[in-house]
């Protein structure tokens, strides 16, 4: 399954982005994964979760992105959740990229049994038409 926590900048995504980690981690079975740009949520995120900073990988853009994640699900058949942090800060705030990058996403996040949730800066209504995920509007 794949969630998008969207709203504009101040809304409260990140705080609910690590809200939803943090309970992950206590559900979970498995292991839980938080993807950032730069280490900001090293003190907020319990340390029973698995933080990345991308910054240290050289991950940017949409297609590197995927690369990463799906990596990190082909590495550890056991990971139950992946939490992506400012996703236009990673990649791209093109709409176009985000709707072709969020259906590579689900049929990921299907195939490998996998929860992925995204943290979009926009309105609602900035979001294309059709995009295939559950979307949680701040």
């Amino acid at each position: 399954m794949v969630t998008l926590l969207i709203g504009i900048k101040g809304s409260g995504k990140t705080k609910k982005l690590i809200s939803l980690a943090n309970e992950a981690v206590t559900k979970s079975t498995g292991n839980v994964v938080v993807i950032e740009k730069g280490a900001k949520l090293t003190y907020d995120v319990t340390h029973k979760a698995r933080l990345i900073d991308t910054d240290q990988y050289h991950v940017s853009g949409y297609d590197v992105l995927f690369g990463f994640i799906s990596g990190i699900c082909a590495g550890n058949y056991d990971v139950t959740d992946i939490f992506v942090d400012s996703t236009f800060k990673i990649c791209s705030d093109n709409m176009d990229e985000l709707k072709e990058f969020v259906s590579k996403i689900k049929a990921l996040a299907d195939n490998s049994e996998t929860n992925v949730t995204l943290l979009i800066s926009a309105a609602k209504e900035n979001l294309p038409e059709g995009i295939e995920a559950e979307l949680v509007d701040l």
